[in-house]
Formats: C-alpha cells, structure tokens, sequence
C-alpha cells in the first residue's frame, strides 16, 4: 500500500534506522542522508519516512509530504552552505536513472551545475 514502509525497499530501511546511513538532518516526516556515490560536493538525498515510488505519486497521494521533502532540501543547501546555488533533483524511472524506487530529491551543490543536465 502506499505510504506503508515497503520491507524490500533501502530507503524504508535507512528511514527506520535499520540500515546505516550518514544522517545529516531528520524530521518527523522526512530523512536526509549523504548519497554513497556523490556527483558533487554536496550531495545528498531527502526522503519521506514514507513509502512512495517516484516524485509524481508522493505528490498525488500526499502533496503536504512533498512539500516537507522540497522544504528539507532547502534547508540542506542552507546547511551545507551552497551559497552559490544548488539543485534539487527528482529522477522518476530507470530510464531517467532512478535505481530505487522511494521517492527521493537529490540536493547538489558545491560545484558548477551545466545546464542541460544529464
């Protein structure tokens, strides 16, 4: 069911401290941890304690969660002091990279970002 922690899914796990991550900012509702391949200096990953495959079905289902996911990264970046400019990124199936499919917004910063990505 969606929303209901999936026991086959990493970042269920890593939500409830079952596998170890680098915390760096925890809510109520949502977990930032540092990605384990970072693509920038500032790299780490924001996700709802609560289970939902990608991006556009956590904002259907639960538009308040999505917020608080898109409000942490903010506060990532300020954390991490990505003064320059940071990016948040939501990749939505394998095609577009995702490789684990609980909603998560990827915040990097700390080096030049080229437009187009990818």
């Amino acid at each position: 069911m969606a929303g209901e922690p999936q026991a086959d899914c990493l970042f269920c796990k890593i939500a409830a401290g079952d596998v170890p991550a680098t915390i760096v900012r925890e809510t109520d509702t949502t977990v930032a941890f540092r990605d384990i391949n970072p693509q920038a200096p500032t790299h780490v990953l924001v996700i709802p304690r609560a289970h939902y495959a990608d991006a556009a079905s956590l904002a259907a289902a639960a538009p308040e969660l999505a917020a608080d996911v898109l409000r942490e990264a903010g506060q990532v970046a300020e954390d991490e002091k990505a003064e320059a400019g940071y990016r948040i990124v939501f990749n939505t199936g394998s095609g577009a990279g995702q490789t684990v499919f609980h909603a998560h917004a990827h915040v990097l910063g700390g080096r030049g970002l080229q437009w187009p990505p990818g």
